[in-house]
């Protein structure tokens, strides 16, 4: 017989009592726990294709999609296990085999605080307008910290925040603010079509789980434009290439005028990846933290001088809160919460941060740019 729900909840709360993140359930294997990064074997019997099926059926909410399984390609959609978690999953097929990967999302809403993150992180959620972006790779945290930054927004302003995800992640209690939160697919057929109506819809903030394309990058912009905060996230891993991403998507003949937009509007990034602590049983976010000052406009707004952005960011570390990810893998390393090797393995220059420990950024700084 194909795996029972029980038997499925009880794999999942063995892995959030184990501060697993993600869930592998792949046919004729053993299910995988990502801990701490690594994938380790669960000790259980290796699935069939129909207790793969079996899980999928004990979290697709839509009858019709329930009888289409065997034929499709893939699916993303969220379940939730009420006091437990939620769990956001894609399903996929190869191979003519089936597999679900789950991301398991803490029913408790994260602050910045509690994940470590740098004071000006809550700096950044309480800006007026613009666009903000949270950049990195798949699991490296992107979805937790914009959960904080909401959450405190939600603790401080009352506003309007209406979030479009693909799917609904944490879910939000309002306090002072008012949260409308709309999955795709499930409250709306497309990400093009909710952002349409997005500004009909009286939001200070909008909040766009993926900045997937030229579209979506054009509203954004309009919404920032016309005075509203929008976030988003971006599957890149610093500020630069942010800004190469968002121009690339759009034709050539737009690229200048899309280019002065972003250098407009792009209030602050924050790209981030997760690195092991020093104690091996946890992971700790590096952050680049980019706001705009005049010089990054500046750099923006001409390719040429896209480059000069690093020594802007490097410079406001004493002054605005921004920051490099060598800047803060050293404060991270003198802070003891990871390993020199741990911090030189992230670094984006080994020989950069071994020169922050022996001079500080005095030696890397040229005055007066900033």
């Amino acid at each position: 017989m194909p795996i029972a729900k029980e038997d499925f909840l009880k794999l999942v709360k063995t892995a959030v009592s184990n501060g697993v993140s993600d869930i592998h359930i792949r046919t004729n294997e053993r299910p995988c726990f990502r801990i701490r990064g690594d994938l380790v074997p669960v000790k259980t019997d290796v699935f069939s294709y129909d207790d793969v099926k079996a899980c999928a059926e004990i979290m697709v909410k839509n009858p019709k999609i329930k009888t289409e399984l065997d034929t499709l390609k893939e699916l993303d959609g969220s379940f939730q296990i009420p006091k437990l978690c939620r769990l956001r999953y894609n399903l996929l097929r190869y191979q003519n085999k089936m597999g679900i990967i789950l991301r398991i999302i803490d029913a408790d809403i994260p602050t910045t605080e509690a994940l470590g993150l740098p004071a000006v992180v809550n700096k950044i959620a309480l800006a007026h307008n613009g666009l903000v972006l949270v950049t990195g790779a798949t699991g490296s945290g992107k979805s937790s910290t914009l959960a904080a930054m909401i959450n405190h927004i939600n603790k401080t302003k009352p506003v309007h925040i209406l979030t479009l995800e693909d799917p609904v992640e944490y879910i939000h209690v309002p306090q002072k603010a008012r949260i409308t939160q709309r999955e795709i697919g499930e409250d709306t057929e497309d990400f093009g079509s909710a952002l349409r109506s997005a500004l009909r819809q009286d939001p200070d903030i909008i909040l766009i789980g993926e900045m997937r394309d030229s579209e979506t990058i054009g509203i954004a912009l309009k919404a920032a434009e016309t005075g509203h905060l929008v976030f988003g996230t971006v599957h890149t891993t610093d500020a630069l290439n942010t800004i190469g991403r968002l121009i690339s998507m759009f034709p050539p003949e737009e690229q200048d005028a899309v280019r002065n937009r972003i250098s407009d509007n792009l209030y602050a990034t924050i790209s981030q990846r997760l690195v092991k602590t020093v104690d091996g049983k946890g992971r700790v976010a590096a952050q680049e933290i980019m706001i705009t000052s005049p010089g990054i406009r500046e750099s923006i707004s001409d390719a040429n001088k896209i480059a000069e952005i690093y020594t802007y960011i490097r410079k406001g570390k004493r002054g605005s809160g921004t920051q490099t990810f060598d800047q803060h893998l050293t404060d991270l390393y003198k802070a003891g919460k990871i390993t020199k090797e741990e911090a030189k393995n992230n670094a984006s220059s080994p020989e950069d941060f071994e020169r922050n420990l022996m001079f500080g950024d005095e030696e890397n700084d040229e005055s007066g740019l900033y």
